[in-house]
């Protein structure tokens, strides 16, 4: 039976943080995630975790200044990219949380590549000796134009060359499905570097019940593989969260 994850980022936001864990639980989810914590005391949601038994899969680095999109592949920022990446490191320990998606931001060309990589190496290194693992994850360009990493050959080319084992990719099959398609046989080739999975309806990003996308067969595909963390219920509720939940039961 596949198992789903809450992404906080966008189910349940007209509650605090810990709030909204309580609320994934009832609600059956067997895990959260969220985009960006810090605004919530890490005390607050261990609380919530320990309360519920629900685990915390991941959050994200922050975005930087208002218009950005994350700092890891910014030429010249690499000291507040830095900065983002201990902050991340930080309540992920507070709170046990295993992922850290580290966002590379709006970027192009050479010089963003290697600044990438670079700091990639430098989350890798802070995040290891507490068994965190690092993930970067492609984002379509419709939604997010200018966005440094589009496609998981790319990503797949830059794990290479950081070349380290708790470097991993996040496989939105949402972001993917627009830039590539065929997520069966993606999802098949990648496994070995992916360390989470997304979903949510294509093209309108609402639950994943609808749309291009057939998740009951992608569900049975990842069980076939072995596939065994939650996957990521990242999407936005048609209405509200609460009134959307009917493909939840279903599965």
């Amino acid at each position: 039976m596949t198992a789903f994850s809450a992404n906080l980022g966008f189910l349940w936001t007209e509650l605090p943080l810990p709030d909204a864990i309580r609320a994934a639980k009832a609600a059956g989810f067997q895990a959260v995630e969220c985009h960006w914590p810090y605004d919530t005391p890490p005390q607050e949601v261990a609380v919530a975790l320990r309360e519920t038994g629900l685990p915390m899969l991941g959050l994200n680095t922050v975005r930087g200044q208002p218009g950005e999109n994350g700092l890891a592949a910014l030429p010249q920022r690499q000291q507040e990219a830095r900065d983002a990446i201990d902050q991340a490191i930080a309540y992920a320990r507070a709170i046990g949380t295993p992922n850290v998606h580290v966002m590379a931001g709006f970027a192009e060309g050479a010089d963003a590549r290697a600044t990438f990589v670079t700091n990639l190496r430098y989350a890798s290194t802070q995040a290891a000796p507490h068994g965190i693992t690092i993930l970067i994850e492609p984002l379509n360009r419709y939604d997010a134009p200018g966005y440094f990493l589009q496609t998981s050959s790319q990503a797949a080319a830059i794990l290479e060359d950081v070349a380290r084992p708790n470097v991993k990719l996040m496989f939105d099959c949402y972001h993917l499905q627009i830039m590539e398609g065929d997520l069966t046989r993606h999802l098949t080739e990648r496994l070995p570097i992916i360390g989470h999975i997304q979903i949510a309806s294509v093209p309108d990003r609402s639950e994943p019940d609808c749309g291009e996308v057939n998740y009951p067969h992608i569900y049975a595909h990842l069980e076939t593989l072995g596939y065994k963390t939650p996957l990521g219920a990242e999407y936005k509720p048609r209405t509200t969260t609460d009134a959307g939940l009917g493909w939840l039961s279903a599965c």
